[in-house]
Order: C-alpha cells, then sequence, then structure tokens
C-alpha cells in the first residue's frame, strides 16, 4: 500500500517489507565465527549459510539469528536495573536449535557496568507442535520448559522442571512469551517465582537482529 506520492505507507504490507530488505542487507553476510578445520558442520545462525534447515525446526525458523538489544530486569527483591543482551538461535542440521544468552549492565547513560546473566541450552520442537526447551543457568539454575508457538512469529514457554545446585537461589518456576514485533524484531517477557516470592514479572528485553 502506498501514499499519493508511492512511498509505502507505515505499517502496511510493503512498509514491512522494504523494513525487512534493509535489515537484511547489514545482516545477511554475518553469522557466527566458524572453524574452518571443524571435521563436522559449524553451528549457523544465518539461513543462507551451513547446513539446511531441518525440517523439525521449522516452528521456530524465525527466530534462528542473532538478536542484540535493551531490557529490564525487576523484582520485588532487587532495585530495577536496565541490561543490554544478545541472544543467539543455532543449528547444525540436526532436530534441536542451540542457544545462547548473555546479558550485561547498563547505567542510566546506557554505558556497560559489568557482564551479567548468562544462559545456554537447546530448543527442541517435537512431532505433536510442543515445544521442549532446555537451560542451564551460570547461577547454578538447571530448568526444562515446555511451551508450544502460539502463532507462527510467537512462542510461550513455562517450566516443568526446575533444579538448582547448592550454592544458587531458590527458584521455582518461569514463564516466557517470545514474539517478533515491528517488523521482524523480537521481543521478550518473563515470569519467575523465585526467594520465596509468586509468580511475577522479571525480566523484558527489545532485541534486533544483527546477524542472519
Amino acid at each position: 500500500m502506498t501514499d499519493a506520492e508511492g512511498n509505502p505507507i507505515p505499517g502496511s504490507g510493503d512498509a514491512a517489507l522494504r523494513a525487512a530488505a534493509e535489515r537484511a542487507a547489514t545482516t545477511r553476510e554475518r553469522n557466527l565465527p566458524q572453524w574452518e578445520d571443524l571435521p563436522i558442520p559449524n553451528d549457523t545462525a544465518n539461513l543462507r549459510d551451513g547446513a539446511n534447515l531441518n525440517d523439525a525446526l521449522l516452528p521456530i525458523l524465525p527466530l534462528i539469528g542473532v538478536w542484540r538489544g535493551e531490557g529490564e530486569v525487576v523484582y520485588p527483591t532487587i532495585e530495577p536495573q536496565h541490561f543490554g543482551q544478545q541472544i543467539t538461535f543455532a543449528h547444525d542440521g540436526r532436530p534441536f536449535a542451540f542457544y545462547e544468552s548473555r546479558a550485561w549492565l547498563l547505567d542510566a547513560d546506557g554505558k556497560v557496568i559489568r557482564p551479567a546473566a548468562r544462559e545456554v541450552g537447546w530448543w527442541r520442537p517435537r512431532a505433536d507442535e510442543t515445544i521442549e526447551v532446555l537451560l542451564a543457568h551460570a547461577t547454578g539454575i538447571v530448568e526444562i520448559f515446555y511451551g508450544e508457538p502460539r502463532t507462527q512469529t510467537s512462542w510461550e514457554l513455562a517450566t516443568d522442571v526446575t533444579m538448582r545446585t547448592s550454592s544458587a537461589k531458590d527458584v521455582s518456576g518461569a514463564k516466557r512469551l517470545y514474539g517478533l514485533v515491528n517488523n521482524g524484531d523480537l521481543a521478550y517477557v518473563e515470569e519467575r517465582a523465585m526467594v520465596g516470592q509468586p509468580l511475577q514479572p522479571h525480566t523484558s528485553a527489545y532485541l534486533r537482529r544483527i546477524a542472519g
């Protein structure tokens, strides 16, 4: 859809396509660092490179890539803080996706204070349209989520099992909702029940694709 001068109207299909093309101009050539001498396929976060995407991953295809942006962490037991974050969804051609999140605390001017939360894991879409997600946190928490796509561009997860080491804080459950917004950016919100508090908002972030 265009205006009287032939320009795409913001929010229209044409504008979305143009925005996607503009993003692709800077992200299409970027990928994870590659090992040239690895005897098996490298992980790839770019659907144009590396192994073909396994059909089992089609329900989470829009997530494959590297995303970076900022968010906020809140909870009754802490002071609200802003953070930067990079999330990676990659694959090696098999029916699971590698997931990694790295975060860093930011001051009021957006400058980095120090590294913050880290988590790694695997997203495993199943034939029954559910998604298994296994996450390990650097803080000593291990979680198993189950979820499903809500739409073609949104995914909802909730913990089934939460375990922790003896030195980790008490966490009893979590929920997450991921979704593509504003012509292809990634946003998510997370709720957590921990340290004696009921399930409630904990983190949220808005991320833009930087690779893939």
